[in-house]
């Protein structure tokens, strides 16, 4: 059973209107979202990151980043990997390279008795794929599936939600075979097999869950100006 979608209503944090947000928020490339899109993550779904968002905040003067992993997820149990760090990295000056990071790491536990850290926004101790720990920053730590920090400063969610990301997948399946996982829920036709992408669109993922790592905060924690065409990029990464 698919869990409820991260909304305004469960999490306090901003309604999903991405055309609000694109005034603040570019990047230099835009990809798409790329579900178990290697042997590698199907093997490790942990490390394998479905979508990064930036959506308006509670309020004018917030944002809410998010990142979301491990779908498809087939019901409500499902714990983070303590071994990972996971990565929302955010460039402010325009060069691609992130100038603050967001850190997230959990610890070992199941459900709601797992906890989760979350360090910063603050300048990284290393840049690209290398990474360290940082030791300074806001830190808000938690537990899984919980809201946890201040409404007026950094405020956190980690857990499962309904996958938002949308897909015709049979038909996505008929155009690239290769790309039908081998194992798992997907592995298997959903429904009688697509002959096109249909309409009204047909959502594959509307069962299945995801994890979610949420961060909400005021925007000019990550600008480098205040002026009010000021940029910045957002990206996720998942390591080791």
């Amino acid at each position: 059973m698919p869990l409820p979608s991260i909304t305004r209503r469960s999490l306090r944090f901003g309604a999903l209107a991405v055309a609000a947000v694109a005034t603040i928020v570019v990047t230099q490339r835009v990809l798409a979202s790329d579900h178990q899109d290697t042997p590698e993550t199907e093997l490790n779904p942990r490390m394998d990151i479905n979508d990064v968002y930036a959506f308006p905040g509670s309020s004018a003067d917030r944002i809410a980043l998010v990142m979301t992993t491990s779908s498809p997820i087939a019901g409500q149990t499902a714990s983070f990997d303590p071994n990972l760090l996971y990565q929302i990295k955010v460039d402010n000056t325009g060069d691609a390279v992130e100038d603050l990071v967001f850190q997230i790491t959990f610890d070992e536990g199941t459900g709601a008795n797992q906890k989760y850290t979350i360090r910063g926004p603050v300048a990284p101790a290393m840049t690209g794929t290398k990474a360290t720990l940082v030791t300074a920053g806001t830190v808000v730590t938690g537990n899984v599936g919980s809201i946890a920090g201040s409404a007026t400063g950094t405020q956190t969610f980690t857990g499962l939600k309904a996958d938002p990301f949308v897909i015709d997948l049979e038909q996505f399946f008929n155009i690239l075979p290769d790309r039908r996982p081998s194992t798992g829920p997907l592995s298997t036709p959903l429904t009688p097999t697509a002959m096109a992408f249909r309409n009204p669109g047909i959502d594959f993922l509307k069962p299945f869950n995801a994890l979610s790592i949420v961060i909400e905060l005021p925007k000019n924690q990550l600008l480098s100006s205040t002026d009010a065409a000021a940029k910045i990029g957002v990206w996720g990464t998942i390591s080791r």
